[in-house]
């Protein structure tokens, strides 16, 4: 038999030995520390404030700086909320300003197409004498519908007025018939008139009597 010389078992290190050897000392001693002391709370001369040696004063100290923080937070929240305040009460002005410049225009240009309707009012109460007028006139008439449902999108209404009660906000009298006390009704409209989103674009022309 061959003699063999027993060698040294060799030490094999545990993963908690390798991990140890490859931290240093000060990461080994920061691991072993509780979480709360890796906290780090900045100190009185970082903020700014030099505290006096007596822990009464430097309550009071605290306190006072405590109160006037949150005094100034206050004012900050009440000037953003007056800013956010003003820019609302902008914006609706801006909008406001807006609608009412959308309106007018509108408005100029139906004005612009009233001499065209009262044209084709005028037609349409000619009575036809032949066959070729009437149907003239019932071309006038669907071109007087479609112009009406136009202007109607638009919100613009005629004033109601032959038969009823004379409205001096609405109506125009150019002429009152007979002579009394009593009600004054429309008993001739000469010229419509028309409202657009509840405002008078123009009063009716008409010739009133008494009731």
């Amino acid at each position: 038999m061959n003699d063999h010389t027993a060698l040294p078992e060799e030490h094999v290190p545990t993963p908690d030995e390798t991990i140890e050897s490859l931290l240093p000392s000060d990461i080994e001693a920061a691991a072993a520390r509780p979480a709360a002391e890796l906290e780090v709370e900045p100190s009185a001369e970082e903020l700014g404030l030099e505290l006096p040696d007596n822990p009464k004063d430097a309550q009071d100290l605290l306190l006072r700086e405590l109160t006037e923080a949150r005094q100034e937070s206050g004012e900050y929240l009440e000037t953003l909320q007056r800013l956010a305040a003003d820019f609302d009460n902008y914006r609706k002005r801006v909008d406001r300003d807006h609608s009412e410049n959308v309106q007018r225009a509108s408005q100029r240009v139906i004005e612009s197409l009233l001499p065209a309707l009262d044209s084709l009012d005028a037609a349409l109460a000619y009575e036809p004498q032949t066959t070729g007028e009437e149907k003239m006139l019932d071309g006038m008439r669907g071109t007087h519908a479609q112009l009406l449902e136009l202007l109607s999108a638009e919100e613009l209404e005629p004033i109601a007025a032959l038969g009823f009660p004379f409205d001096p906000a609405v109506h125009e009298a150019v002429t009152v018939l007979g002579e009394g006390d009593g009600e004054l009704v429309v008993t001739q409209e000469l010229r419509k008139g028309y409202v657009m989103r509840d405002r008078l674009i123009r009063p009716s022309l008409v010739i009133v009597d008494h009731a």
